[in-house]
């Protein structure tokens, strides 16, 4: 059983003084950084019935593509805490960023198998990212952990809709070109490395860090509800920025206005993403936020399948109501299970670990639904089964409880 207070051996870390202006940089950077780990998912989701149309992809490999990158955020987060350890996390969240802008240009070369492999490239890149933003959250505004996790989700949201809304602008501007779609968001993250370089080469080294050793963890219940719950409410974000825009195409939207409806329903999610964790503080536990946000966003994917396309836009606003409270709460319960920056961050790394390789089986089975059958329609039953899921995972997430873990301090060394 969790309790409400952990057993820790010393206490919770914190990062020295900073000033104002250097708080707001630094707040801003993360942002930024956060903006940056969700195009690639929704940019491919508005192109794939190009790239279906123009190469040898077939609609299961399509799947497998949408998959791969999910899957790489499950096999590559417990290694963040790891590299984070040795190097820092602000130098570890650059070397993120020059691997996903590395592997988002891939994909834009051409190749199907390019594309496999610039997708993997960037999904351990965002992984790494996914896992130390919560981390450094905790650590440097601890007193203000609710705004700055909505913030942060807030960008992340961003960065999706921004690619469900942009990226088929940019590929009609060059020729109809889904390779320039698709290496365009290179773009950002080199502008945001520009500025995150000279933060994350003014950092501590991680030498002259406490190194702390986290033990207990993969046997705490309360632990494995907070994974579930990330990984299943992710399982449904996935098969929404992976497959909305193709279900829409499907049943006779242009591309343009799938896109847009996709990218107004990811919208939605960054007003709730903002919101809903400061109310959510507000309240003794979270298991009715959780249990509901789950049911909403399964039943608005639900309607997006099967209502008459005159109430699309109805329909995408739901589901993002409910998607982006999600999300938002899976993040905040990280932080707010955690007693220390240290805990969170190997928290993080084994909800979003093990948490996106199960989330990799959402947009998997999608696509390998749509293959058997030929269409969306049986991945109704799969969405519901999602929200079920997500409701009960997030009623065991939300009691106010820590995560029940030795944390103890273990010599310095250089790594």
């Amino acid at each position: 059983m969790a309790s409400s207070a952990p057993r820790a051996e010393s206490a919770p870390s914190s990062a020295p003084p900073r000033s104002r202006v250097a708080s707001v940089l630094l707040g801003a950077s993360l942002m930024l950084i956060a903006f940056n780990l969700r195009p690639l998912f929704s940019s491919l989701s508005v192109l794939l019935p190009d790239v279906l149309q123009q190469t040898t992809l077939s609609s299961a490999g399509a799947g497998y593509l949408t998959t791969l990158p999910v899957l790489c955020l499950g096999l590559f987060a417990p290694l963040a805490p790891r590299i984070a350890g040795r190097i820092g996390p602000e130098r570890t969240l650059l070397l993120a960023l020059l691997v996903l802008m590395t592997g988002t240009a891939l994909r834009g070369t051409g190749s199907v198998p390019a594309l496999f492999l610039g997708s993997a490239l960037a999904g351990a890149a965002i992984a790494t990212g996914n896992v130390l933003l919560p981390s450094v959250v905790k650590r440097d505004f601890s007193g203000q952990a609710a705004l700055m996790t909505g913030l942060y989700t807030m960008a992340l949201c961003g960065g999706a809709a921004s690619g469900a809304a942009l990226t088929l602008p940019i590929a009609h501007v060059f020729n109809d070109s889904w390779r320039v779609g698709l290496a365009a968001w290179a773009i950002p993250a080199l502008l945001v490395i520009v500025v995150w370089a000279p933060q994350a080469m003014r950092a501590r080294s991680a030498a002259s860090q406490s190194r702390r050793k986290v033990s207990g963890l993969w046997r705490d219940p309360l632990a494995w509800h907070v994974t579930f719950f990330m990984g299943l409410q992710s399982a449904l974000a996935y098969c929404v920025m992976g497959w909305m825009v193709p279900i829409l195409r499907e049943r006779g939207l242009g591309g343009i206005e799938a896109g847009l409806v996709a990218s107004v329903s990811i919208m939605v999610q960054v007003v709730t993403c903002l919101l809903l964790p400061v109310l959510a503080q507000r309240f003794k536990d979270q298991k009715w936020i959780n249990a509901g946000l789950g049911l909403v966003a399964a039943v608005g994917l639900i309607g997006m399948l099967y209502a008459p396309l005159s109430m699309i836009w109805q329909w995408a606003v739901l589901q993002g109501v409910g998607q982006g409270g999600l999300f938002a709460m899976a993040m905040m319960v990280i932080v707010l299970r955690s007693p220390d920056s240290h805990v969170a961050a190997h928290l993080s790394g084994m909800a979003q670990g093990f948490g996106y390789a199960l989330a990799a089986l959402g947009p998997l089975l999608v696509g390998l639904l749509h293959s058997m059958t030929g269409s969306f329609q049986a991945s109704g039953w799969l969405f519901l089964t999602l929200g079920l899921l997500v409701a009960l995972s997030g009623w065991g997430a939300g009691r106010p409880l820590l995560v029940q873990v030795r944390s103890a301090e273990t010599s310095s060394h250089r790594g």
